[in-house]
């Protein structure tokens, strides 16, 4: 009897160790399983959310978006702010489309060298000049806007050829996948496993919780917070190139809409994964997870004011538990 009870013991542990890992993955990845569960919910009320069509514009959407966001995910992780990313996308839109004329190599160059040169002067002002980041980028904001709606005069550029990028966004795959999604995924693989696996990622993530130690140890901040600023002002010019290829033209008030959406993301990302800790696979998930519950509340005639105060709630979610994270983990520290 002892026998047996002894060569039996650990497969209780074990089986206990698995339901504990089980809903540890569950509790990590809970947006993805709310993506799964809220896809099913609409489509069963109205299955055009899954027709070949709608999956392309959300996935074509969920492209730009990512795009938009995933250097704004590193600047938030790393305790900073950066609201001027959405008017970097406008201008670096504009620009784009009025250097299109020039042939799409030196439109796509000039909106990149756009977004990474607004990003980088963000990074300096914050980290040399030790300014407050939120009003660094506010005012850059209006610096950028201001200069893509006196680009075309306040009126919309047209673009005859969407070029090459319009061919990424406009190809399908399977009838339903741009084209635009493989590199975007492999770009957001990239930057995962650098968040996650490398030592920048950890640099970051210890920079929100105390820069002055992560100083002390003799991670150049400065130079790393202008690296952080420059990477979200050139993923912004990104997306911006994005959407002149998408709307065949260049659109000086087209940042407006994308502030309050790239904050909400970030932010509701910031609960799966790493909780109160933006990253980058919380992104991404965040972004697929709104444009699916948007474009089904479209096809469910919810009124846009509805859209608006369900986007308010996820955000000011998203803001709390990242709040809540923190001052557990100083509280945390402070015991020890």
């Amino acid at each position: 009897m002892t026998m047996t009870y002894t060569e039996n013991s650990p497969s209780r542990p074990a089986s206990g160790m698995g339901a504990s890992r089980l809903a540890k993955l569950t509790i990590d990845l809970w947006l993805a399983v709310a993506l799964v569960v809220i896809t099913m919910a609409i489509s069963s009320v109205k299955p055009q959310l899954l027709d070949t069509s709608n999956i392309a514009a959300m996935l074509k959407t969920f492209s730009i978006m990512s795009m938009m966001v995933l250097g704004l995910t590193w600047v938030i992780a790393a305790g900073k702010i950066d609201v001027s990313f959405m008017q970097i996308a406008a201008l670096s839109n504009m620009i784009c489309a009025s250097c299109v004329g020039y042939g799409w190599g030196w439109a796509i160059a000039a909106g990149l060298a756009t977004g990474l040169f607004v990003g980088l002067v963000n990074g300096w002002l914050v980290a040399a000049m030790r300014l407050p980041p939120l009003i660094v980028t506010i005012s850059t904001a209006g610096i950028c806007a201001s200069a893509a709606a006196a680009l075309g005069k306040g009126t919309v550029i047209r673009i005859a050829d969407p070029g090459p990028v319009g061919s990424l966004l406009n190809t399908m795959l399977w009838g339903a996948v741009p084209v635009v999604v493989i590199p975007v995924l492999l770009i957001g693989a990239l930057a995962w496993f650098m968040q996650e696996r490398l030592a920048i990622g950890r640099y970051i993530y210890a920079m929100a919780q105390n820069e002055a130690a992560v100083r002390g140890v003799g991670v150049p901040v400065g130079k790393l917070t202008i690296l952080l600023f420059g990477l979200s002002g050139l993923s912004s010019s990104i997306a911006g190139i994005m959407l002149a290829a998408s709307l065949s033209s260049g659109q000086p008030m087209i940042g407006g809409p994308y502030l309050i959406n790239g904050l909400t993301v970030v932010l509701l990302g910031g609960m799966m994964v790493r909780i109160g800790k933006p990253n980058i696979l919380g992104t991404m998930t965040a972004t697929l997870f709104l444009g699916v519950l948007f474009s089904g509340a479209a096809l469910l005639g919810l009124p846009d004011y509805q859209r608006q105060i369900i986007q308010g709630v996820l955000l000011a979610l998203g803001l709390a538990v990242a709040t809540i994270a923190s001052r557990h983990h100083r509280g945390k520290k402070k015991g020890h």
